[in-house]
């Protein structure tokens, strides 16, 4: 191990954990900074002994953020929401969240920070997940100017929140929203190649006050991933085409039905809309110090062909080893 310490906040997420055991192969001790240390006990598993701390955080309490930073030479911030929750909203755990961690790290004398963001980050964005975390990538900049800034297109993998909610949303409806048309174009990046570009960006000095746009090797419409998850679940439904506007209406009928049964995430809200009227790929920014993931060194990308079969089989009425006979008819196990 190099010996340096870095505190990853929200490391036990989606991201944070694919993050985390990247750092740990680099040779990078890593405190985790989590709100439930009870949920992260299983990051443990895997480094060298004493590699991987878990420490107890919440971004909106300063003195905890202050004894997570103890010691550290670097930060990874990637807290962050799909959907607002009770105290867990948008402007106090994304922006204000980021705005505290960079403060005190600021003050530690931390200059190494990744920052982690989203393609469509902008102040003046009609959905708030969109506005704070560009609200949050200023209060970082402004507090530690060698900040690095990952934008990530559409993250995959075995755990993430698009790919496997589509699969199971798919079980019990006949159709599919195809919100807007389908026409939102995507750039999906796998969760495993994002965590080694944030390894790249600590290693690259040059990294140091850049933002990168992070995207996948291909771009998707919207219709062309539900029918890709169609085609790995063998469950091909209808594509209902929904317009903005009635999805807009859906998105709040769903927040309120989800306030009234908060036990499950909500099968669309109104951001999530004004998101997918935007495109979702890298190259829409005209910003001269926006880098991509090829100019951290990372240029072997891998695809949703090569790995999200892998984890879409169980979504499968048959299971992973079912097949289809030629005539499409007929099922068999293997």
């Amino acid at each position: 191990m190099s010996g340096k310490l870095i505190t990853v906040f929200g490391g036990s997420g989606f991201i944070g954990r694919y993050a985390v055991r990247a750092l740990c192969n680099a040779g990078w001790r890593v405190r985790v900074a989590v709100r439930n240390p009870m949920n992260a006990g299983d990051m443990r598993v895997g480094p060298e002994v004493g590699q991987v701390q878990i420490i107890q955080a919440n971004v909106r309490n300063r003195p905890s953020i202050v004894r997570a930073l103890e010691g550290a030479d670097a930060v990874l911030n990637l807290v962050g929401l799909l959907y607002q929750s009770g105290k867990n909203t948008f402007n106090g755990t994304q922006a204000l969240g980021a705005a505290n961690i960079a403060k005190y790290a600021a003050e530690a004398g931390i200059t190494q920070f990744i920052q982690m963001s989203a393609i469509g980050a902008n102040i003046t964005s009609q959905a708030n997940y969109a506005r704070t975390k560009a609200e949050a990538e200023k209060a970082v900049l402004d507090q530690i100017p060698s900040a690095t800034i990952l934008r990530p297109s559409l993250v995959f993998g075995p755990e993430d929140e698009f790919f496997n909610k589509f699969a199971s949303l798919s079980k019990f409806l006949p159709f599919l929203p195809l919100i807007g048309g389908g026409k939102t174009q995507f750039q999906p990046i796998f969760v495993g190649d994002l965590a080694d570009a944030v390894v790249a960006s600590l290693n690259n000095p040059a990294a140091q006050g850049r933002t990168y746009e992070i995207g996948g090797p291909k771009t998707y419409t919207f219709k062309e991933l539900l029918e890709f998850i169609g085609e790995q679940t063998d469950r091909k439904r209808v594509l209902m085409s929904i317009p903005f506007f009635l999805a807009e209406f859906k998105g709040l009928l769903f927040a309120g039905l989800f306030k009234l049964w908060p036990f499950h995430a909500p099968p669309l809200t109104r951001d999530q809309v004004y998101l997918l009227k935007s495109d979702n790929i890298v190259g829409l920014e005209t910003d001269q110090n926006f880098g991509t993931i090829s100019e951290l060194g990372i240029t072997e990308l891998e695809t949703i062909e090569a790995i999200v079969p892998n984890y879409l089989w169980r979504h499968r009425e048959y299971g992973q080893f079912h097949v289809k006979e030629k005539d499409d008819v007929s099922r068999v196990d293997v």
